[in-house]
């Protein structure tokens, strides 16, 4: 019996605050399965407006192929799409649809170059996928390692799914230090707030009239406090 879909599409950090809320019982993935559209191409993607273009897939997984479900997400330059529901199994790869997650990224990645919009979202998703249930990115894989699987070529030489670990071990790194936006905070910018929280006090102080307390002041203070 075919599942359902979802069909919404999410922007990286809506996507993030969507599966902070989901619930994983009794079904929980083990890993993540990373594939190519190959088709349709990057090229093509927008040539329809997205929820047309999920309505085409769901038509191609349930009456074309007869499956019960597709993958979970497809990913591309301006959304996140959340296809099969992320609390069940859904089916991408013969051996693994029974305990893994199917993220498509949208291209052709044997013939097309791999946009940066595409591969920012790409990371920011499948690290918030590893986020929400403690996943290891170390444990990801491409869809052509399937034993079963007559793909294999997928996700292409032009997404390095080795690459794609990193970035994601990267992005839950930076997560982890308190950024609110996945994939903005680099040392780069948490110099930068140090700096300007710093300067921002000493301007309030002084428009108050007060200057910041050095050492030598606050000890200078407690002598004189103790002669009195």
């Amino acid at each position: 019996m075919w599942k359902g879909i979802v069909g919404k599409p999410f922007a990286a950090e809506d996507f993030r605050e969507y599966v902070a809320g989901l619930k994983f019982n009794p079904w929980r993935p083990r890993f993540v399965v990373v594939h190519n559209t190959a088709a349709p191409t990057f090229a093509d993607w927008h040539k329809h407006p997205g929820e047309v273009r999920m309505r085409n897939l769901e038509h191609y997984y349930r009456d074309e192929k007869q499956w019960d479900a597709g993958p979970h997400l497809f990913v591309a330059d301006d959304f996140i799409w959340v296809f099969t529901s992320l609390t069940t199994s859904g089916r991408h790869s013969p051996s693994w649809n029974p305990f893994s997650w199917g993220v498509e990224v949208v291209g052709n990645y044997t013939t097309e170059p791999l946009s940066p919009a595409v591969l920012a979202n790409a990371v920011s998703a499948i690290a918030t996928l590893h986020e929400v249930i403690g996943l290891d990115p170390a444990t990801m894989r491409a869809h052509r390692e399937d034993p079963k699987t007559d793909h294999t070529d997928c996700p292409g030489p032009n997404l390095d799914v080795e690459k794609l670990r990193a970035a994601v071990s990267d992005e839950l790194a930076l997560r982890q230090v308190g950024e609110h936006v996945p994939g903005a905070l680099t040392p780069e910018v948490l110099d930068n707030v140090v700096i300007t929280a710093t300067h921002k006090t000493k301007k309030a102080m002084k428009a108050k009239g007060a200057k910041p307390k050095h050492k030598a002041q606050r000890r200078k203070k407690k002598s004189a406090r103790g002669k009195k």
